[in-house]
């Protein structure tokens, strides 16, 4: 199955990807293409050691949603992925883009899902909101895109236990490791091999 990820950052979830697929446990997938919304990130450096083709596309440089659509389409033309992962895509995406690849666009969000999520809820934020609220258990959430921010059905999520001195890096740092870079994969190698079903608002995985 070939892949897409789409970046704006570090690119740590992408380097997960690689490496699950470097060390054989997802050798019947293959990334195509990495798409940032940004210049000069630490993600496409991972993408060009690994030897995968990158695009910078920022949305500023278009004036409306749908144009950036089409450039982002016109960029795939020539691989054709069948799956599109958002690992840390702070870019929305418009309707043209969603509709074009209709339950084949899935997400990593820090955190549970329906907490600390929606617009405006990306990078720090979501951990800093944890924080304040003073919740004892956080996450990750792995869920397919749709028209609205963090609604789309839910495929895996993971816990993560809240320390009584963490800061919102170190909880950004923990979510990351224990819970985005299993499930992202996971969920990747569950639609490669045709395990998730998707029945009106929720997700239904076979064994």
């Amino acid at each position: 199955m070939k892949i897409a990820v789409f970046v704006s950052g570090g690119g740590t979830n992408l380097q997960a990807i690689i490496d699950q697929i470097h060390s054989k446990k997802h050798e019947d997938i293959r990334i195509v293409h990495v798409i940032s919304s940004k210049k000069d990130t630490f993600a496409e450096v991972r993408a060009k050691k690994a030897k995968i083709p990158v695009s910078i596309i920022l949305r500023k440089d278009f004036s409306s949603l749908n144009d950036y659509d089409f450039a982002l389409l016109e960029a795939l033309k020539g691989n054709q992925p069948d799956l599109i992962v958002l690992a840390g895509f702070m870019s929305f995406l418009g309707k043209d883009f969603i509709h074009a690849y209709k339950n084949r666009i899935i997400n990593v969000h820090p955190s549970l899902i329906p907490s600390f999520c929606g617009e405006g809820m990306y990078g720090l934020k979501p951990h800093e909101a944890a924080l304040e609220k003073g919740v004892k258990i956080v996450g990750a959430t792995v869920h397919f895109i749709d028209e609205e921010y963090d609604t789309g059905p839910i495929i895996l999520q993971k816990a993560v236990q809240v320390k009584e001195d963490d800061t919102p890096f170190d909880l950004q740092e923990r979510v990351m490791r224990e819970a985005e870079q299993v499930i992202l994969p996971l969920a990747i190698k569950l639609f490669a091999n045709g395990k998730i079903a998707i029945e009106g608002k929720r997700t239904r995985i076979s064994n």
